[in-house]
Parts: C-alpha cells; sequence; structure tokens
C-alpha cells in the first residue's frame, strides 16, 4: 500500500459518461476515461484493510490490494501481470462486469468504495497501448487435442487456459465471429466489439484454433467430435428464452429481446439483414418487458433508434434505494439500480404483470397489465397477489420480452450427446465439471444458469484445470 492515508486524503472520482445529447446520436462507447494522474490517485484509495472482502466478491479472486499498489507505483506491468493471474480478459469484465468487488469493499461501507473497475480497464488498455500484452504461446504441445464448443466468456476462458497448458484447442462457434454473447448481446455502447477482436487475434496467435460458422451437431457431428478429440467441452450458454404464453402473443411486433439486440449489433458489424427483417423502433411506442440489464440494454438500443416513447415494466417490487438491515455490507446490494440507458428516457413500473396483448389487423398496439402486491411468507419468500380492478393499457407498436433465459437449447447436439441435466434444466456436472459422458465437460451458463460474465470466465478457468488435469492422467 503506497499511501496509508489516500482513503483519506483522496475522495472517489469517477471517469463519468458522456453527454446524453451527444452519445444517444451513435453507438460508440458510454463512459469516458480519466486522465492518468486521477487514476493514479483513485488507485491510492485502496486501503490497507485487513481482510480484502473486494477478493472475497470477486468470482475470479482478483488480487485487487497488489495491483492498485502497482497502479499507484506506476508500475503498469506488474499492474497488469497481478491481473492476469487471476481474469484471462480483464478488459471484458472492466466494462461489463456490475464489479461485485467494489460492493464488498470495506470503503464501501461509506458508499466511497475505490474505483475498482474503472481502474481495471485503464490497466488493460495502458498494457496494450505500452506493448506489454503479447502472445504467450506454450514452449511444448501434449499431443492431446481439445475441442469447446460454443466461444462466449466460459468457451474462451476454458480454451486460452488449456492452450497454454499445451494441449491443441479447437474452438467452435456458430456464427461467423467468435465472442457468444459479448459480442452479439451487449450493445456497442457498452462493450466495442475491436476490443474482442483484439484479444481473439492475440489468442489465435498463440495457437488457439478457431472455427467460425460450424454448428456441431448440424455441420459436425457429436460423434465425429468424440472420435477426433481427446476431451470435448460444452460452452453453449443458456440460450432458451422465457417467453409469456398470454392472449396475443402471436401478434407481430412482439420480440424476444436477444433477437432485437442480437441484429443490432450485426447491423452495426456491417452485416446486411433484409428489410422484412429488420427490427427498427423509429417513431413508435416501445415496451420492454423485464427489468433486468437485458431489458436496459433494449432501452438504450431503442433510444438510439429513434423511439417515440420507451417504457419498462418489471413484474418484481421496485427496490429499496439504500440498503436494508436484512442486505448488510458485503453481501450484494438489493438497491435500486439505474443505467446509463434509463438515464438517456424511459418511464419505469414494477410491481405491474402483463395479462394480454391486443392488436390491430395482426399487429400489437397494446398491452393489458394489472397492478400486484407483494407480501413475505412464513419463509421469507415473496408471494405475489393481484391488485382487484388495477388493469393498466399501454400504446404499444413494439413489445421486447427481456425475461431473462431458462436453459440450454437441447435440440441438437445436446441430444445427440444425451446429456443429463438438472432439475433446472441446464447441464449436469459434478464438482469435476463432468457430465454423465465420458470425456465431455461442461461450463458456465450452460451448468449454473444465467449469469455474470465474469462468473462465466472463474467457471472456465476451473474447469480447464480439471481437464487438464484428466488429459495428463489419460
Amino acid at each position: 500500500m503506497g499511501n496509508p492515508k489516500g482513503f483519506i486524503e483522496v475522495k472517489r472520482k469517477e471517469a463519468g459518461n458522456r453527454p446524453v445529447e451527444e452519445r444517444i446520436s451513435d453507438y460508440g462507447d458510454v463512459e469516458q476515461t480519466l486522465n492518468t494522474d486521477d487514476r493514479i490517485l483513485q488507485a491510492s484509495r485502496c486501503m490497507d484493510c485487513g481482510v480484502p472482502f473486494c477478493h472475497w466478491g470477486c468470482p475470479v479472486g482478483s488480487r485487487m490490494p497488489e495491483w492498485q499498489d502497482a497502479v499507484y507505483r506506476g508500475d503498469w506491468k506488474e499492474a497488469s501481470d497481478i491481473l492476469h493471474l487471476t481474469n484471462d480478459f480483464p478488459e471484458f469484465t472492466g466494462r461489463v462486469c456490475p464489479a461485485p468487488c467494489e460492493k464488498s469493499c470495506v470503503l464501501a461501507i461509506q458508499n466511497e468504495a475505490v474505483t475498482i473497475r474503472e481502474n481495471e480497464v485503464a490497466v488493460i488498455e495502458k498494457a496494450f497501448d505500452m506493448g506489454y500484452i503479447v502472445p504467450r504461446p506454450p514452449e511444448k504441445r501434449t499431443g492431446k487435442k481439445v475441442a469447446v464448443v460454443g466461444s462466449g466468456p466460459a468457451g474462451l476462458s476454458v480454451a486460452v487456459r488449456l492452450n497454454r497448458f499445451g494441449h491443441t484447442v479447437t474452438l467452435f462457434e456458430k456464427e461467423n465471429k467468435a465472442g457468444g454473447l459479448l459480442r452479439y448481446g451487449i450493445p456497442d455502447f457498452k462493450l466495442n466489439k475491436n476490443i474482442i477482436d483484439r484479444r481473439i487475434q492475440l489468442l489465435e496467435e498463440e495457437g488457439l484454433v478457431i472455427k467460425t460458422n460450424t454448428l456441431i451437431g448440424k455441420d459436425i457431428t457429436a460423434q465425429n467430435l468424440l472420435e477426433t478429440f481427446d476431451a470435448v467441452c460444452l460452452a453453449v450458454g443458456v440460450m432458451q428464452p422465457r417467453d409469456l404464453q398470454i392472449e396475443g402473443r402471436g401478434l407481430e411486433g412482439i420480440h424476444f429481446a436477444m433477437d432485437y439486440l442480437t441484429q443490432q449489433n450485426r447491423a452495426i458489424a456491417g452485416e446486411s439483414i433484409p428489410d422484412n427483417e429488420r427490427i427498427f423502433v423509429k417513431n413508435k411506442n416501445v415496451i420492454v418487458l423485464g427489468g433486468g440489464d437485458t431489458g436496459s440494454d433494449c432501452v438504450g438500443t431503442a433510444v438510439r433508434q429513434g423511439a417515440k416513447s420507451l417504457i419498462q415494466i418489471e413484474i418484481l417490487p421496485k427496490p429499496p434505494e439504500t440498503r436494508q438491515k436484512d442486505n448488510p455490507w458485503p453481501f450484494w446490494p438489493v438497491i435500486l439500480k439505474t443505467t446509463t440507458s434509463h438515464e438517456e428516457g424511459c418511464k419505469r413500473y414494477w410491481s405491474l404483470g402483463t395479462k394480454r396483448f391486443t392488436g390491430l389487423n395482426g399487429i400489437v398496439n397494446r398491452i393489458e397489465a394489472v397492478e400486484l402486491d407483494w407480501k413475505k411468507g412464513d419463509k421469507n419468500q415473496l408471494i405475489m397477489s393481484e391488485k382487484s380492478g388495477s388493469i393498466k393499457t399501454f400504446e404499444a407498436d413494439m413489445v421486447f420480452l427481456a425475461l431473462g433465459f431458462t436453459r440450454p437449447v437441447y435440440k441438437g447436439l445436446l441430444e445427440q450427446l444425451n446429456m443429463d441435466s438438472d432439475e433446472k434444466g441446464n447441464i449436469k456436472v459434478n464438482d469435476s465439471f463432468e457430465t454423465n459422458r465420458s470425456k465431455i465437460f461442461a461450463v458456465g451458463d450452460a451448468v449454473s444458469g444465467p449469469g455474470l460474465v465474469v462468473k462465466a470466465i472463474a467457471s472456465g478457468q476451473q474447469a480447464a484445470n480439471h481437464i487438464h488435469r484428466v488429459l495428463l492422467a489419460g
């Protein structure tokens, strides 16, 4: 710790965001960059707290105090080296992670946590700019071949680790570029896709083989995969969206949120999309059902497309603005979250349950919702009831269902492999990420359900260690 009084002498300072009126006209980064001197001062705020709860709160176990100290001393290479010990992709997590480390920072008790996430981005960008990030191919190969199916954060993580262990790894991706939902699910204003391309190029230079436009289970059969590789790791994610089967669901103009976000990302990347398939909301009344990050991303995208009005509806009650007694530090704060997309223009409703869609000439034009009462039951669970006579009607030219995902898609590969599933429908694995089939492993959301990017990375790292041991033993 370079400055033992840093947290006393220096106040928390965030980089802030571009002005709303400027950023809504493009898909460039919303977040700005703090100058180097201020960033070093922010790193100096990391205190000698004795027990680094930030480390406990981080799924990959990032060693925050160590690399914050390196930043304070201006040693960007050391800071980058420490970061990469636990996280292969700090340029991703530094941009899209909700930073559980900051929520558990000791200074968060006074709402003055160290700016860990922003500091992380600063470190990795400095490291790239100064030439510290270079390919790290293995010195020798083991002769073992591994197939990783899916190139999202979990698949990338397990692939990069196994490749560096010396195994020959082939990463299969059904889309035309690697990255999974990092590329196709997260808007460019949160994660510019050049950041992904930069890392992918580095991994290929390390010897990782990436095959895109390849749907395993169709283009290559599951049996062929098992005959060709010594181990297979499934990182297929949870891509079955939760639907809302109510009256009027079949009307035109109702879309799954991820279809909308993916299409816009493709359009920005220059892909041609037929006019009759384009989901565009200019001058339309838009309603987003679902109050999470995916719903927020729909809001930000719709703002940039020129929506006439925007409403986001959440079925759950409105969270409190501050921590409650039953939600103490250092646990994740269950509080109201207002994103940059919300700031750009959106009316939000809570405790509303959508009852039906109505339409005109086969196209949605309204939704009907009912107000809900939420009470805690005997076991502290939330119990929902409808308020009699509380129907609300909203105009809707376009509706996006951002209701989350339920399980992996089993049709195709997982059916061919006869994968066992758990009670939630996810791929069932043991503590070593092994499935019910010999030499087949599974990682990430496909195992644990929808989660954070940083948790998917952690899962991939842990699985890589187990797969490595199995391959060496075999």
